[in-house]
């Protein structure tokens, strides 16, 4: 939530997509989430930011290579394509990266057999919430206060958590 109050074009996206898909039915289940890509997008680049487990980031080149014409050399810090820092959940749209670890483009809860046991309902409940939210409220921020005011700071440790706490104003939709 504090990705999409801090890029409006891409809530707006996601809640269209959300509130058309679902129409008048009251409430997403979870069969309604494979007709949800954007919001798809959107939870992996959250996960692309702030994976649950930060334990994989960064990454660096292990040798000099060469990728696109360019020479990268040995201990490099490599980023996720173009603006690494930028929230744009357009990267996955129409593409079939997966974040269970088939796909190592994306590896938010690892792979292999030291892959997250507990993807697949964490992927759920995620999607799921968020899909709920964006359907039933509108989303603004308190008052005094803007989306430039929102901080993306974590807390160390294992796993992330927000630093401050996501304050909003939830104001309830009608279809």
């Amino acid at each position: 939530m504090t990705y999409l109050m801090k890029n409006p074009i891409a809530l707006r996206k996601a809640q269209e997509e959300v509130r058309e898909a679902i129409e008048k039915k009251g409430f997403v289940k979870e069969e309604d989430i494979e007709r949800l890509p954007y919001l798809s997008a959107v939870v992996k680049e959250t996960m692309r930011l702030q994976p649950p487990a930060p334990l994989l980031l960064p990454r660096e080149s292990s040798q000099d290579c060469e990728l696109g014409g360019y020479k990268i050399p040995a201990k490099t810090t490599v980023s996720w394509g173009e603006n690494p820092e930028e929230f744009k959940p357009e990267r996955f749209v129409e593409k079939s990266i997966d974040m269970k670890g088939s796909d190592f483009a994306l590896i938010p809860f690892g792979a292999g057999r030291r892959r997250c046991p507990g993807i697949n309902l964490g992927l759920v409940t995620v999607e799921l919430s968020l899909a709920n939210l964006l359907y039933a409220f509108n989303w603004e921020m308190p008052v005094g206060t803007k989306s430039e005011d929102l901080d993306m700071e974590v807390l160390p440790g294992v796993t992330m958590h927000k630093k401050n706490a996501l304050l909003l104003v939830a104001k309830k939709y009608v279809c």
